[in-house]
């Protein structure tokens, strides 16, 4: 029995020209639980390239919502999972690579999200990460095993003592002040409002702050 959602999918392919890219989409769209890899690729080069203008949407957020018919924070992780792979990991978007057994299976587009993210969490080294990648890509694992463990990594980079744990503290906090000083700084200097005196005060002041950081 077909969804209402898969229906109204399928009536909006019927007055699309089966050629098209536009219908090459939303086919991707019917596929999507078993190829969310085509859908990923399809939608990315829709909003890169701005196509769902030509087909009469101002915004790719209402092409997702009224035509592919799939939640705007699912279309974006798909998109954004689809270009890591292209970018990070381009041998995995090779269709040799599954059948060649260097993979269990296909990763779905919540467990590559994750890492994604993981690949630019700071307290991460490039041996995590190549563990993480591993569990992703050649073992499948599910994203909420493979977020547990990053969690578990995260917590385990971050076990500092107290003393390092009050300087980073300070060092955060001297970076947030030295901002908005800066930003203030540059608001008095355009408006104005302050004597050329007191905005070398501010100015010496922000060198203190840079100093200590």
């Amino acid at each position: 029995m077909k969804t209402k959602s898969l229906e109204r999918i399928e009536q909006r392919m019927e007055g699309i020209e089966k050629d098209s890219f536009r219908y090459q989409v939303l086919e991707g769209v019917k596929k999507f639980k078993t190829s969310w890899i085509d859908l990923g690729q399809a939608l990315y080069a829709v909003h890169k390239d701005k196509l769902y203008k030509q087909w009469g949407f101002l915004t790719f957020e209402a092409y997702i919502s009224k035509e592919v018919n799939i939640q705007k924070q699912t279309a974006i992780k798909l998109l954004k999972s689809y270009y890591f792979l292209e970018k990070e990991e381009p041998t995995y978007l090779d269709k040799g690579f599954i059948e060649s057994g260097a993979a269990a299976s296909l990763p779905n587009y919540e467990t590559v999200n994750v890492l994604r993210l993981a690949k630019n969490r700071k307290e991460l080294d490039g041996k995590d990460y190549e563990s993480l990648k591993k569990d992703v890509l050649q073992k499948g694992r599910e994203a909420k095993d493979v977020r547990r463990e990053l969690t578990a990594l995260i917590r385990q980079r971050e076990d500092i003592t107290p003393e390092e744990a009050r300087k980073k503290k300070v060092q955060t906090a001297l970076k947030r002040y030295l901002a908005i000083l800066k930003s203030l700084k540059r608001d008095l200097e355009i408006s104005k409002l302050v004597s050329a005196g007191i905005l070398k005060d501010a100015d010496a002041l922000i060198k203190k702050l840079e100093a200590e950081i």
